[in-house]
Parts: C-alpha cells; structure tokens; sequence
C-alpha cells in the first residue's frame, strides 16, 4: 500500500482495506503497511474472454449539458468522426447521438502494446433536463473542430396559475 508524505494519512487503498477487512470495520492503525510482494507479471491469453464482450455494448458519448436564458445546449466531443457518420435525433424530448468512430484498425498490426483509444459504434440517450422545441426551425446542430453542439429553443413554460378555493 502507497503512502504518501504524511503517514497520518490513509491512500484510497488503505481506505477500502480498512472498511472491507474481514467483513468489518477495521481500524487505521491494525493496517499491514509493509511493502507489498511483487507478483509476477500475467501474459494474457488467447482465452482470457474479456475482448469477446466489446461488441456488445456500444462505446458512451461524454456530453456538457446546459442552458441560456433561452436555449439548452449540448455539447459532445467527437474529434475523428464524419458527419456522415453521425445520427442526431429527438423524440419526445429525448436526445439520441450515435455513430462510428472508424480508423482504429490496421491490417498490419501484429501485436497491441496500448489500446486506450475507443474505435466502433458509440451511443448516448438523454433526457432532456428541461422542455425544448423539437421542430427544425428551433434546432441547430453544428460539427465544429471535432465538437457537435447542438442547440434547442426552450419551450415557454407558463407559471402555474392559482385556483381560488371556494
């Protein structure tokens, strides 16, 4: 377990030992801080199974979400995607952006060292916070140095109207 300059403080790793030991509440001084054993370093194997699950689930799309006195905006990073291969829809005030993010593939490649990059389809749904017009007079979407934003009039909301009781 790491410490840091100040031993009188716990890392994340000794957090989570001292509230998982045993089931139990441990406390930070019970805490084996001796340095820890070196393992071996594993070679993965052609059967580990965890790359069989990758084409399940698309890839998730980061977005910025907020507004103006009178518009929403949502922005999403996008570097490397075409618009052709980009999908924006509404729905009942539910946003879709999907796409393929291509060009991770090399025919060549004989060996992975990193692979941190996301390359394949990706999807994100949203709800839409507050009530926007969803016709295409008061949408404006814009792909801009690899950043889709797009814009939204906000519908008028009319402050609730009291009802006299009689």
């Amino acid at each position: 377990m790491a410490h840091n300059n100040n031993d009188d403080m716990l890392m994340e790793d000794e957090l989570a030992a001292a509230f998982l030991d045993d089931g139990g509440l441990a406390d930070a001084n019970d805490l084996d801080v001796a340095a820890p054993e070196e393992e071996a370093p594993v070679a993965p194997s052609e059967d580990d199974g965890w790359e069989d699950n990758t084409d399940d689930f698309p890839g998730q799309l980061a977005v910025d979400v907020y507004e103006t006195a009178d518009k929403l905006v949502v922005k999403a990073r996008t570097a490397g995607i075409s618009k052709s291969d980009l999908d924006v829809s509404i729905s009942d005030n539910i946003l879709t952006i999907s796409g393929i993010l291509s060009g991770g593939e090399d025919e060549h490649t004989t060996r992975w060292h990193i692979q941190e990059c996301y390359w394949g389809e990706f999807s994100r749904t949203i709800a839409l916070p507050v009530q926007v017009k969803e016709d295409e007079n008061s949408v404006k979407a814009e792909l801009k140095d690899g950043v889709l934003t797009i814009s939204f009039e906000k519908e008028k909301v009319e402050a609730p109207k009291r009802i006299t009781i009689s």
